[in-house]
């Protein structure tokens, strides 16, 4: 069941809107997709905010907008580079039974064979994407590395069928690798004794 969130549609005009309704404590942001056209929307930061974190990043989220009640995923956003704020969203509206494609997070799970014996486990993917009916996108997908030993790699192929989903990334895609402990270099030793250099006027030098 789709989580309710209430946002309002916004003016576009001048571009100082954009700046009060930011100050106002809000995001703003756009819907566009499944019976909707790019509808410039806002909604409260901290509702919107607590809504990702307590129901996830692909979950399906129920808006009303003139009217009219739509489904939508978080489908991109874009984060303050210095204040680290949210300072725009965009929303997809969605047909509950058509597949959409999702980035989904990897999670790796298991003490590896390889690491137990001093490996050093080295995540190379974190993400991969999958598609999938709106409610049924996974929030992560859980790698198992147990049996990863020295020397081995895991690849996005490795990753069991779902019946929920399927994996739309490249399965010769790498998602992690277990490499042999580095061995200290040891310092460099000579054989040779260095000769103290000569030293003009030494003793022993005839007088000319």
């Amino acid at each position: 069941m789709a989580t309710t969130l209430e946002v309002q549609k916004r003016e576009t005009k001048p571009h100082s809107n954009i700046t009060s309704i930011r100050n106002a404590g809000r995001i703003p942001g756009v819907i566009y997709g499944y019976k909707a056209e790019n509808v410039p929307v806002s909604v409260d930061s901290l509702t919107f905010i607590k809504a990702v974190r307590d129901n996830g990043r692909n979950s399906v989220f129920s808006v009303t907008v003139d009217g009219a009640k739509l489904n939508v995923l978080l489908h991109d956003y874009q984060i303050d580079p210095l204040k680290g704020d949210i300072e725009h969203i965009d929303l997809l509206a969605v047909n509950m039974s058509e597949e959409v494609e999702a980035n989904v997070s990897i999670n790796l799970v298991g003490d590896s064979k390889g690491v137990k014996s001093s490996g050093v486990l080295q995540q190379v993917l974190y993400e991969i994407t999958v598609s999938a009916t709106p409610d049924k996108l996974p929030e992560v997908v859980e790698v198992d590395i147990t049996d990863l030993d020295i020397g081995d790699s895991i690849a996005v192929s490795d990753i069991p069928k779902n019946a929920d989903y399927e994996v739309i990334t490249d399965v010769e895609e790498v998602i992690a690798t277990v490499s042999a402990p580095r061995v200290a270099d040891e310092p460099e030793t000579t054989s040779e004794v260095a000769e103290p250099e000569a030293v003009h006027g030494s003793e022993g030098t005839p007088d000319q």
